[in-house]
Order: structure tokens, then C-alpha cells, then sequence
């Protein structure tokens, strides 16, 4: 056991909770609107940063590049994919969800917004979504768990299912206690630690090689990008997630102004690009560091040790290895909040309750959500046969992108879609995205792109069967609004 390493994890995972308990004691007699969308009055680099990190979990770090150093470049498709995705989805989802947003009941979640958005006095839609958010954000999450457990064991020498527990419980600690501006702040620092350590690594490999005698020779057609089509649309079909992908999206919701908005997207746009051009480079240069021979679901952190060994190094190891936790904790804390929002605000309080809950409870029913979420995700990730990292984020985006991305473009874009449409919608993707995995998986096409084309096809055809001529009215409100 490094011992340096050690140190910096602990002091790390200090800084989490204490940074929750701030935000539990300044939001004290905050309301739901407080808790689940941070009072609508976050700034552009929280916000900007927040919405990377929260999407960007140790896959980046771990997953990702493992991919990459066992393929080689071809596997890229996966970051360019989702690079012109998260891009688009600044220009295309976030102005119009920020003000749509407002205009439409003041929605402080996704499901709440859909269902303003057409005036709808159902709650099928509400109910549908957040079933939807939970099995997906539970496997999601296991994902982040997972990581957090084999750094630990890898580092440390900790059982992995113990870190496990460890790492879960810092997470539910923070988000228990100070809800979602504890999530953006943390994920703010999360997010610089997980770009400086991604930025360092690489080119201090590259820097090492003359001394040990040059780079391991790579295989023919290892740097090859053109691989083969299915790698192409699957990357591609990667970016399509963003316009779906609800804790990512919320984070547009929270932004204080247009004018910051714009800020924010420059600002998340540009981190993207690093973070995933840098990943890239890891698995490359990680494949001629290490050569051929090394366990690719580690290669960042072999890499890591291997540079900055000993005592005083370190503390540097410790620092860098660190963004694998900030990565996991910064997308698993998103992901329980938007879950519990969704449970307590679009299930609980409408169907339950009948509307008939004070704030207190409100809040209190959402941490419990957090708290049961957490739990289901720590036993799937300690199942040996719960599949890999990357296997996991896969699953769960694939069905968040599948059912909800064609949904928010068309409230967003089309003045003619209906409450049915958005139903539809969202049941036919989860459901085609669901089979594909399923069934046809060995095809080599990612699963999200059938399913989104599904949803899409879905949403459209059952919007055409009837006009709604309120749901029109609410479009043409949301478009004339000034939200400055």
C-alpha cells in the first residue's frame, strides 16, 4: 500500500462530505425547488463544468481507454460521437429547455416539463419516466460503484466490495445532505481534478519513453480510424444520448440567465473536447508505454504509478488516481438526485399523495430514494457477473438516450407534438432499445440507435393521429418568451 496515495484519497473524500454539509446548512428551510434544481441560480462555470462532469464518470478514465488501448484508434468513433452530441445539445436543447422550462409550470424535472409542456392532467407520463429513471439510473450508478471499488482494490489492496460501501456511502452522504448545488460544486473541483490528471498522464508518458528505450512497437492498422461502419454508427450513436440524457439536461434547467447559459456552454464545450481527446491519447500512448501485455480496464492507473512512484511522488499518484473517484462520485451523485427528484416529485407527490406533502417531506422522501437507489447499485456492482465499467454505462445510457432524446427535440422543435406522441415516444424507444440488447446485440450496432429511431418514429406517427391545439398554444408561449 502507498501510503502518499492513501493520504490524498482520505483528504479527498473529506473535502466531499464537507462540501455537502456547507450546501445542507446554507439550503436549510429551502424548498423542493432548492434541493432538486438548486433555486434556478447557477452561474456559468459551475453549471458548465457540472454538466460535463456529471456525464464524463471514471468510464472516461478507466473505460474508454481500455477500449482504445485493446483496439486500438478505431474505438475513438465512441468520443467523436459524443463529442458533436454534447455540442449540439448546448445549441439545440439547452436555450429552449431553459426557457421552456419556466414557461411551463416553473418544471424543476424532466418528466414535470414533458408533462406542463402538453398540459396534461395525466400522470402516465410522469409515472413512466420515472420507472424509467430508476431501473436505468440504478444500473448507471453501479457503474461509478464499480470503479470506485476496483481503484481502491487496485491501489490499496482494499477489497473491492468493501470500497464498495465505502465509496457509496460518501456519495449518499453528500448528496443526502445538501442536494443539488452540494452535486454542482462537487462536481465543479471534480471536474478540474479529472482534466489536469487526464492532461498530466499522457504527456508524461510520452516524456518517459526515450528513457526506456522507446515506444512498444504497435500493431498494423492499430492507428487506423476507418475501421469498419458498425464502429462508425455506434460512435455517432453515442452522441445521440445527450439530447435525453436527464441529469445532464437538468443542469440547462438550473442556469440562472441566457446570457450565463451561453457562458456555460462554451465553457462545457470546451472541457468535453479536452477530457475526451485526452482519454483517447491515454489508450494510445498507454499502448506504447506498457505494450501489449498489460490489464486494459487499469491502463490509466498502471500508467499513473508507474510515472510518479515513491513516497513523495506519491502524493502526485494519489492526486491524479483521485480523478478516477471524482469521475465516479461526480456522475453516480447526479444520477441519484435526478432519480430521487423524479420519484419524489413526479410519483410520490402527485400519486401518492395527491399533492397533499409539505416541503419537509418532499425532501425527505427524495433522500430516501437516494439511500435505496445507492444500495441497489453497490449489490449490482459487487455481482461478479454484473459485466464491466463501460458495459454498464452502455446499457443504461443506450435506454435514456433511446427514450428520451427523440422526445425532448420534438417538445422542443415541433409545434404539432402531443401528450400521446411523448408517451409513445418514450415507451417505443425503451422497448426497441431493450429488445436490440436483448436480441440483437450481435449485430455490432449500439442498441440506442434503433431504439431512438423507434421513439422518434413513435412520437411522430401518434402526434400526426391528433392535433392538440392547447399543446400548439404552450409552444408558441415558450417561443415568445424573453428569458434573458
Amino acid at each position: 500500500m502507498n501510503y502518499s496515495e492513501l493520504i490524498v484519497f482520505i483528504l479527498y473524500l473529506v473535502l466531499m462530505v464537507v462540501i455537502g454539509l456547507v450546501f445542507f446548512l446554507r439550503s436549510r428551510g429551502g424548498g423542493e425547488k432548492e434541493y432538486f434544481l438548486g433555486g434556478r441560480k447557477m452561474g456559468a462555470w459551475v453549471s458548465g463544468l457540472s454538466a460535463g462532469a456529471s456525464d464524463m464518470s471514471a468510464w472516461v478514465l478507466m473505460g474508454l481507454p481500455a477500449s482504445i488501448y485493446a483496439s486500438g484508434l478505431g474505438k475513438s468513433w465512441i468520443a467523436i460521437g459524443l463529442f458533436i452530441g454534447y455540442a449540439l445539445s448546448w445549441i439545440f436543447v439547452a436555450p429552449r429547455l431553459r426557457s421552456f422550462s419556466v414557461v411551463c409550470g416553473d418544471a424543476i424535472t424532466i418528466p414535470q416539463y414533458l408533462t406542463n409542456r402538453f398540459a396534461s392532467k395525466s400522470k402516465a407520463l410522469q409515472v413512466i419516466s420515472a420507472v424509467i429513471f430508476l431501473l436505468a439510473y440504478t444500473v448507471y450508478a453501479a457503474s461509478s460503484i464499480k470503479a470506485c471499488g476496483t481503484l481502491f482494490n487496485t491501489v490499496l489492496g482494499v477489497d473491492a466490495t468493501a470500497a464498495m460501501y465505502i465509496a457509496a456511502a460518501i456519495i449518499i452522504g453528500y448528496t443526502f445532505l445538501g442536494g443539488f448545488q452540494a452535486v454542482c460544486w462537487t462536481d465543479f473541483f471534480q471536474g478540474l481534478l479529472m482534466l489536469g490528471a487526464l492532461l498530466v498522464a499522457p504527456i508524461a508518458a510520452l516524456a518517459m519513453l526515450p528513457a526506456q528505450g522507446g515506444a512498444q512497437p504497435l500493431e498494423p492498422g492499430y492507428l487506423k480510424l476507418f475501421t469498419n461502419a458498425k464502429d462508425i454508427i455506434s460512435g455517432f450513436g453515442w452522441g445521440l444520448g445527450y439530447f435525453g440524457m436527464p441529469h445532464i439536461i437538468i443542469r440547462f434547467m438550473s442556469v440562472k440567465s441566457q446570457r450565463e447559459l451561453k457562458k456555460a456552454g462554451r465553457i462545457g464545450i470546451s472541457w468535453t473536447f479536452l477530457i475526451l481527446l485526452f482519454a483517447v491519447f491515454v489508450g494510445v500512448i498507454g499502448r506504447m508505454f506498457l505494450g501489449g501485455g498489460a490489464d486494459g480496464s487499469v491502463v490509466f492507473i498502471t500508467m499513473v504509478r508507474r510515472i510518479f512512484s515513491g513516497p513523495v511522488l506519491g502524493l502526485i499518484s494519489g492526486l491524479l488516481l483521485s480523478a478516477i473517484l471524482a469521475g465516479a462520485m461526480s456522475t453516480a451523485d447526479s444520477q441519484l438526485l435526478a432519480a430521487s427528484s423524479a420519484f419524489a416529485s413526479d410519483v410520490y407527490k402527485p400519486v401518492f399523495r395527491q399533492n397533499k406533502t409539505s416541503e419537509k417531506e418532499m425532501l425527505w422522501a427524495g433522500r430516501l430514494v437516494v439511500l435505496a437507489i445507492a444500495v441497489a447499485a453497490v449489490l449490482i456492482a459487487a455481482n461478479p457477473n454484473s459485466g464491466t465499467i463501460m458495459s454498464l454505462v452502455e446499457n443504461a445510457w443506450g435506454l435514456f438516450g433511446a427514450s428520451f432524446a427523440p422526445v425532448i427535440l420534438l417538445s422542443l422543435h415541433w409545434k404539432k407534438m402531443t401528450f400521446s406522441g411523448a408517451a409513445a415516444g418514450i415507451v417505443a424507444g425503451a422497448v426497441v432499445d431493450i429488445l436490440w440488447l436483448a436480441f440483437c446485440s450481435g449485430t455490432g450496432i449500439y442498441e440506442i440507435v434503433p431504439g431512438f429511431l423507434a421513439g422518434l418514429l413513435a412520437a411522430w406517427l401518434v402526434s400526426r393521429a391528433k392535433e392538440d391545439k392547447k399543446a400548439q398554444a404552450i409552444f408558441e408561449k415558450c417561443l415568445a418568451y424573453k428569458d434573458e
